[in-house]
């Protein structure tokens, strides 16, 4: 049996959002994460992701939990799967994107009241190093080229960072194939075979 999971709008962290806004909540995936490795029933995990991004707290413990699943597991990003949706996309161990399917890579943004002292930007930094670091070690795309993206000034009007669609997401490393619904099962399927397999 392979269990879906969907990371849909924003993802949320410990600030709950409005009740007008669809989320995906880390409460409720971290421990069903935990849930599918130890299921004796299901074999494979396919990911689903159409989010607008979120906390980054939460986004990178989910790609972790993801990263470190012993199980088969594939990511699919359909419509977009922007900022922090790049970490939890690369965080399985096959990806795929629909053809027209985007990503938005930027620096980290920090909402509320920001201390005008270098600490801060240190802070910041150290948060988008985690970012990058995660990306680079679980995707084929470079520190330079990632970077590159992230810190683009001529792609998006008064903004830093870039948008990247399907065949560009997987032409630059950080997406493993550009696929469908059928593509992505049909190879968390053969995973999940070799698993039985090894077994």
């Amino acid at each position: 049996m392979i269990h879906c999971l969907t990371i849909i709008g924003q993802v949320e962290g410990h600030q709950v959002m409005p009740e007008d806004t669809k989320t995906t909540k880390y409460e409720h995936v971290m421990p069903l994460l935990a849930a599918v490795e130890e299921s004796e029933e299901i074999k494979g995990l396919l990911i689903l992701l159409n989010t607008v991004g979120g906390d980054v707290e939460a986004g990178l413990g989910i790609a972790e939990l993801i990263a470190g699943m012993k199980k088969p597991t594939v990511s699919l990003i359909l419509g977009g799967g922007h900022s922090i949706g790049v970490p939890l996309a690369v965080a399985a161990k096959r990806s795929f994107i629909a053809p027209s399917a985007a990503m938005t890579i930027h620096p980290v943004r920090l909402n509320g009241v920001v201390i005008g002292v270098p600490q801060t930007y240190n802070y910041f930094a150290r948060i988008q190093e985690r970012i990058v670091g995660f990306v680079t070690s679980h995707s084929n795309i470079s520190r330079e080229r990632y970077n590159e993206l992230m810190l683009a000034t001529d792609e998006i009007a008064n903004d830093v960072g870039s948008v990247i669609y399907g065949e560009e997401a997987v032409t630059c490393g950080l997406i493993d194939s550009i696929g469908t619904l059928s593509d992505a099962l049909d190879y968390l399927h053969s995973a999940c075979d070799e698993t039985k397999k090894d077994g």
